[in-house]
């Protein structure tokens, strides 16, 4: 028997010779926040990095993907056109281009995209998403409005 957290649990198991012959309990005994960090004292790379992230999942929630994201910029909607630059200046506010966020979502996709292509359940670390699922299905991923 081997703890620690899921992710942690998923990636050793991929590493072993024999991952099938391993499992994974699903019970869940403890939750620990997992996510980017940056240097104490760099204020803005630390909003930067803070942000991809919040864009990421927004993207996910409003449906926005690498696959549509050129045709979401028509998009009536103004937290998408927001997002993707068409509307606002909030590239410019941390020192980036008007469409960083677009940029990001076009390369690697929304939070889910990226989930699902690194880690998610297709991948040698099988991780399914829980409680790292959207709050509007079930989990408990959110990000503050882009405004």
């Amino acid at each position: 028997m081997y703890t620690t957290d899921a992710s942690g649990l998923a990636s050793t198991r991929a590493q072993l010779a024999d991952p099938k012959a391993h499992i994974i309990l699903p019970e869940i005994i403890s939750k620990e926040p997992l996510g980017p960090l940056v240097r104490h004292g760099d204020n803005q790379w630390g909003d930067i990095v803070r942000w991809t992230l919040n864009i990421m999942i927004i993207a996910e929630e409003m449906g926005v993907t690498s696959a549509n994201v050129d045709e979401m910029k028509n998009s009536p909607n103004p937290e998408i056109q927001r997002l993707l630059g068409v509307s606002g200046e909030y590239g410019e506010m941390m020192g980036l281009s008007k469409d960083w966020a677009y940029n990001i979502i076009k390369a690697v996709g929304n939070y889910g995209e990226s989930f699902d292509r690194n880690i998610g359940p297709d991948t040698p670390i099988g991780l399914e998403r829980g409680l790292n699922q959207l709050w509007n299905k079930g989990g408990i991923l959110y990000a503050p409005p882009f405004r």
